[in-house]
């Protein structure tokens, strides 16, 4: 419940080593529980300048049994019944004391993470003043542990994957916790009437992915000011200004560990904003929650079909790992879903004020113990990632829709061979493209691909087919577009989507004429025919990667389906005559 009136406030400057002091926290249910804790002193610019941390002893039979928990992280504290901060560090690993540092309120409750300014110089004051903490003596640091290898950390915030697999965690799961968040699983209960109602020392979440599944972090609420809340005491991702759903958290224990003791939490109903997240605190505003991305998955086999839906968050760098594991989550845990099948993607996501990205790609089944739904989503995210890390232009994503069609077999084909009836050509001419394929554990059989030699070639010329799987054309005539994304330098996010529904599918087989044409690919720009002297300058004139040069150009390209996953390279050279 929102405070009737603003908590009476410690500054930094009062603070003394020996003071004695409480916190809030749960330790399980819906009961806020005190625990106690001693001042050992103050830490002075630890997270930064003029950005201290006050050093305590947790005191009580429970935090000496749990020491500092993941989920704490927020627990208000009261000095001499005064608020004084936000418990947000922790001091190192397998410590026989709960030694816990503190961000000072002061720093919790302003963003720029400075002290208020003092009065002005009408008011008696010519310039901001900071308060001067009252620095950790050497005795009370060699106390404290520090002389050695142990160090201060923000308190890890539980990562909760609610509805995953396991073996999906153990993907995705390290990605996170880099962000010094630990995961874990957790459930969703329904939305109750007083989830808005939040007082310090209860938990509230921050929203990443809802639906049939969900993935979420928990921290302990440091102050309810108005209908802002104050939660963490440090960062999450220091992602600066977010939009994300903030959640009630209800904890259902404390899980006590000697190297990592953690909150078992759910999630409840969705009850605001989470609108930034800086180094001293994450700051939530109660009310309606903030628009997500809604995401239908449906997998489809012999048996039928499953649709799923979800809600993600909207990130630059979130979004594209969350879609992921979300994609993986959803495939892997679905009844209709087999090892060993082909499965073959479809689907679009919708751009605000702009054209669809379509996916369109078949996948065979995996050779090694890696789970065969991995290639669906590793592709989803790349489209995602190029789309979000766009030089041009914030992409507002309003739908995504993906489709699996799981065929019970293994579609793959492999080239083994090709050739034409005569190796010598003229311009103009049309020929066929003989290509043997062996289709998985079946036997060898022949296509065509009808292929025309361009008119402006020269007589005399050595000319190449490269008769190839769709990746394997793509690194020999597009560079760029195998290692960047794209090969020509889109001139805006309409020509980066229009490339990318134009990229090549692993379910064709493809013809590439190769025409010897040098080409310079430089900064994501295709020069073809450029002269050698201008190529030799502008090779050496970029920063290592920025250029390559190419002998041949790609002066023609043909496809054929296959309506299997294609694999291999031949070459075939033929002589203009």
């Amino acid at each position: 419940m929102a405070l009737a009136e603003p908590p009476e406030i410690l500054p930094l400057d009062q603070v003394r080593p020996g003071m004695q002091g409480y916190g809030y926290t749960v330790f399980a249910g819906s009961q806020v529980e005190r625990f106690d804790l001693e001042v050992i002193g103050v830490m002075p610019n630890l997270l930064g300048p003029r950005q201290s941390i006050i050093l305590v002893q947790l005191k009580g039979p429970k935090v000496e049994h749990t020491g500092v928990v993941a989920g704490m992280s927020g627990s208000p504290v009261y000095i001499q019944g005064k608020l004084a901060g936000a418990l947000s560090l922790k001091l190192g690993v397998f410590t026989k004391e709960p030694l816990a540092g503190v961000t000072p309120i002061e720093d919790v409750l302003h963003p720029s993470g400075l002290a208020a300014p003092a009065l002005s110089a009408a008011e008696g004051s010519s310039a901001l003043e900071f308060p001067l903490p009252q620095p950790l003596s050497p005795g009370l640091a060699q106390r404290a542990g520090l002389a050695g290898s142990a160090y201060l950390q923000p308190i890890e915030t539980p990562l909760v994957f609610s509805g995953f697999q396991p073996e999906v965690l153990w993907l995705y799961a390290p990605r996170l916790e880099n962000f010094g968040m630990v995961a874990t699983q957790g459930g969703s209960v329904p939305a109750g009437p007083d989830d808005g109602k939040l007082a310090p020392g209860e938990m509230a979440s921050m929203v990443l992915v809802q639906g049939e599944a969900s993935i979420y972090s928990a921290c302990t609420v440091t102050a309810v000011e108005a209908d802002r809340v104050f939660l963490c005491g440090h960062q999450l991702m220091s992602m600066g200004d977010v939009q994300w759903p903030m959640a009630r958290a209800q904890v259902l224990t404390t899980l006590s560990s000697d190297l990592a003791s953690t909150k078992i939490v759910n999630v409840a109903g969705t009850i605001g904003t989470i609108f930034q997240d800086r180094l001293t605190a994450v700051v939530g505003r109660l009310g309606p929650a903030p628009p997500m991305i809604p995401l239908e998955l449906s997998l489809s086999g012999p048996q039928g079909e499953k649709k799923m839906h979800f809600e993600l968050v909207q990130n630059s760098k979130l979004t594209p790992v969350l879609v992921a594991v979300t994609t993986l989550q959803g495939l892997t845990a679905n009844a209709l879903y087999r090892e060993g099948a082909t499965l073959r993607l479809a689907g679009e996501m919708s751009i605000r004020g702009h054209s669809p990205v379509r996916f369109e790609d078949s996948f065979a089944p995996l050779n090694n113990l890696a789970q065969d739904g991995l290639q669906v989503a590793a592709s989803v995210q790349s489209v995602f990632s190029r789309i979000f890390s766009n030089p041009y232009e914030m992409p507002t994503i309003d739908q995504v829709s993906l489709r699996v069609e799981s065929v019970p077999e293994r579609q793959s084909a492999v080239i083994e061979g090709a050739w034409t009836n005569n190796n010598e050509v003229s311009p103009g001419e049309h020929l066929a493209v003989r290509v043997q394929v062996r289709p998985y554990r079946g036997a060898p059989r022949m296509v065509e691909v009808p292929i025309v030699i361009p008119d402006q070639v020269a007589t005399g010329a050595t000319l190449r087919l490269l008769v190839s799987d769709s990746g394997w054309l793509t690194r020999t005539a597009d560079p760029f577009a195998f290692a960047l994304g794209t090969a020509k330098g889109p001139g805006s996010l309409d020509q980066l989507i229009a490339e990318i529904n134009r990229e090549r599918s692993n379910d064709r087989l493809y013809v590439g004429l190769l025409v010897p044409a040098p080409t310079l690919f430089y900064e994501q720009r295709e020069l073809p025919s450029a002269p050698l002297s201008e190529m030799a300058v502008l090779e050496g004139s970029g920063p290592p990667g920025s250029s390559q040069a190419l002998r041949e150009s790609l002066a023609g390209e043909w496809s054929l389906p296959l309506n299997a996953v294609v694999t291999g390279a031949v070459y075939v050279t033929l002589k203009v005559k």
